[in-house]
């Protein structure tokens, strides 16, 4: 049977060969490895061909290997009117050549609240949201825009947003990174196995159990301070505790994406995988 999770990377394994290189060299990396999911990084900027988004999708397809998007860090729902159309094309751009790719999902960071609160800045976040899946199912794509929980308490992106945004807009669903959600709360909770199956209850209550079923998750250690997420770091130099975010996933009987951002990309996301393996009781 297959596992419940597939298990990748956000952007390219270290150990990707030069040759084929880029994103179709990473594919066929994961597959080497027994990894099964590549969210593409595109952080900087989307800056592909539709012949490259096309020789990704034969790869991935060729290779079973699922793909998502991380589009640039510098989109912000909450920019000003005269930074919002270039927020706007950096996420519909990775919408476009993501679904080229072959990529079902397009993670990004909501924004910032600009020292507003929740409510004053979610009505135009949501507003530009809904024009831009409005567009894009226009257009005959039906990628899901995957809003990402953010591990600082200045940012738009705290759980409760993006459960807004995804009951809202259909089309809308959660980016759910752990290693965030701890950093946010900034003082060592959110860590335990009751924090982490509250999460998953409000998932289910707020988008409906069929939301666990298609869970997209990043994963990684991470070191935070009072204000939040600091960086990244390997998953065993770390205070996040896997094992309990685990054993909630398996009780919730959740299903989807785990992929890895640690500064060892594959090694971690290995390592996810075998204490997931260890915690289900699953084997491949």
């Amino acid at each position: 049977m297959a596992l419940s999770f597939r298990f990748g990377t956000v952007g390219s394994p270290k150990s990707t060969p030069p040759k084929p290189g880029g994103s179709v060299g990473a594919i066929q990396r994961l597959r080497e490895l027994d990894l099964d999911a590549l969210e593409l990084g595109w952080v900087q900027a989307v800056r592909v061909s539709e012949s490259t988004c096309a020789e990704i999708r034969a790869a991935a397809q060729a290779q079973d290997v699922c793909i998502s998007v991380h589009a640039p860090y510098f989109i912000n729902l909450n920019a000003d009117e005269a930074e919002w159309p270039k927020s706007r094309k950096r996420l519909m751009d990775a919408a476009y050549y993501g679904n080229l790719a072959g990529a079902t999902d397009i993670v990004f960071h909501p924004g910032s609240y600009f020292g507003k609160s929740p409510e004053e800045v979610l009505p135009l976040a949501l507003e530009r949201l809904q024009v831009c899946i409005d567009e894009l199912r226009q257009m005959g794509n039906r990628v899901t825009l995957r809003p990402e929980t953010m591990g600082k308490s200045a940012m738009l992106g705290s759980l409760q947003d993006t459960l807004v945004m995804s009951r809202t807009i259909n089309g809308v669903a959660p980016c759910i990174d752990f290693a965030h959600l701890h950093a946010r709360a900034g003082d060592g909770s959110m860590n335990s196995y009751e924090e982490w199956t509250q999460v998953l209850s409000q998932i289910a209550q707020t988008l409906g159990e069929a939301a666990l079923q298609d869970l997209h998750i990043h994963l990684s250690g991470i070191e935070y301070s009072l204000k939040g997420e600091r960086e990244h770091l390997k998953i065993q130099e770390a205070d996040l505790d896997i094992a309990a975010i685990f054993h909630a996933l398996k009780d919730f009987a959740c299903r989807g994406r785990i992929l890895c951002e640690s500064p060892v990309l594959e090694d971690d996301a290995l390592l996810l995988r075998q204490m997931w393996m260890e915690i289900s009781g699953e084997t491949p």
